[in-house]
């Protein structure tokens, strides 16, 4: 089983230099402010954990139950025609600690819950998420109000651009769909890097006609990649 694998491993310290110069370069074309951020997962998911060491805990139980079962004596027809010694106090017990023991798995092999979480679940917990992001990397407080963010989740394999309300007026849809499609490509190809940096480029492009650079634009945020472990 593998560990969780952290946005800081994908987005070492020479990735994240060549995502600092795409944001600088990108701004260049335009006064808009673009933030990219790289988490490791957007949600804790602990229905999912807890479903994991419910199943583990009864799929245990079953096998003691067999271990302690005994065949019915010969000459025996009745309904219930194989007992077990197996006591309440024992099942109780295994089922707890199973339950136990199984929650803990999926909390540090994350690769367990997964089947245990629906794709809603996921869309739910990386907008939340995405959402928090931009209030609190200020994406949404520039003095010209036109602050995007770029999120992308890895746990979640998720991608999305967080716009304020005067670039939404004003750009379609589409662009942003690109910009996501540049990604999660990038992504799925090993190359996060490559896919970042583009869609940094392609949100520039975006955001360059309705929002051009003036002279006496000031560069209010950082151009970092925000890392979010």
């Amino acid at each position: 089983m593998i560990h969780m694998t952290k946005a800081s491993d994908i987005f070492d310290a020479d990735s994240r230099e060549k995502i600092r110069l795409a944001v600088i370069e990108a701004e260049k074309t335009t006064g808009g402010e673009i933030v990219p951020v790289a988490a490791t997962a957007s949600g804790r998911y602990d229905r999912a954990e807890d479903i994991f060491g419910f199943v583990v805990s009864l799929v245990g139980l079953s096998a003691a139950w067999l271990v302690c079962a005994r065949l019915p004596e010969e000459g025996n027809w009745a309904v219930n025609s194989m007992a077990t010694q197996l006591p309440l106090w024992a099942a109780l017990l295994i089922l707890l600690v199973l339950f136990s023991i199984g929650a803990a798995l999926a909390s540090r092999f994350p690769a367990l819950r997964l089947p245990f979480i629906t794709r809603t679940e996921m869309n739910a917990e990386v907008e939340r998420a995405a959402a928090a992001a931009f209030h609190n990397f200020r994406a949404h407080g520039t003095a010209s109000r036109v602050g995007v963010l770029i999120y992308v989740s890895l746990y979640e394999r998720t991608a999305r651009v967080i716009a304020d309300d005067s670039v939404a007026d004003k750009v379609a849809p589409e662009a942003w769909a690109e910009v996501v499609a540049l990604i999660t490509d990038g992504m799925a190809k090993g190359s996060p890097v490559e896919g970042m940096t583009s869609a940094i480029t392609r949100c520039a492009v975006a955001l360059s006609g309705p929002f051009p650079r003036l002279d006496g634009d000031v560069d209010e945020l950082s151009n970092e990649l925000r890392i979010v472990d």
